[in-house]
């Protein structure tokens, strides 16, 4: 039997790193998207204990330098919260790129298998063919050599 050789293995071999590039990106898009959305809670967490802070700063008395720093604290952390909101937003959409690049990638290259499944279908229907040929001219051989030997 002959050996099967899909012509082109090397397009689908391309077409698999390129696959798993794009799983490689992706996965470290969503780590950067995950640790982004982490720096934002942590800042989140600190406004609200700077918040904590200025309200027992209130109820315990007027130390006006203290509320003063804490409202600018309390401010600060606003800004803060707002870049890393910004920093969160530009990290999901690198994210939703890379997802974009990933399925194109897939479909790419589940193409090529296809393809390849195909060929290969095609290789085996040819090699049956050709080997049940073989056959019929083997039989009809031997009956002609039965029959010739018989006379």
């Amino acid at each position: 039997m002959a050996k099967f050789i899909y012509r082109m293995q090397s397009i689908l071999d391309i077409k698999q790193k390129l696959e798993e590039q794009a799983k490689n990106e992706f996965a470290k898009a969503r780590l950067q998207l995950t640790l982004e959305e982490d720096k934002l809670q942590k800042l989140k967490e600190r406004k609200d204990a700077y918040v904590e802070e200025g309200r027992k700063l209130r109820e315990s008395g007027l130390n006006v330098r203290d509320i003063l720093e804490n409202r600018d604290a309390i401010e600060n952390m606003k800004r803060l919260i707002t870049a890393q909101q910004r920093a969160v937003e530009k990290a999901e959409k690198v994210l939703e790129e890379a997802r974009e690049k990933l399925t194109e990638a897939m479909k790419e290259s589940k193409t090529q298998e296809k393809l390849k499944e195909k060929a290969f279908e095609s290789f085996m229907k040819e090699e049956n063919a050709r080997e049940s040929k073989e056959i019929d001219e083997l039989v009809s051989y031997t009956y002609g050599q039965k029959r010739n030997s018989g006379e």
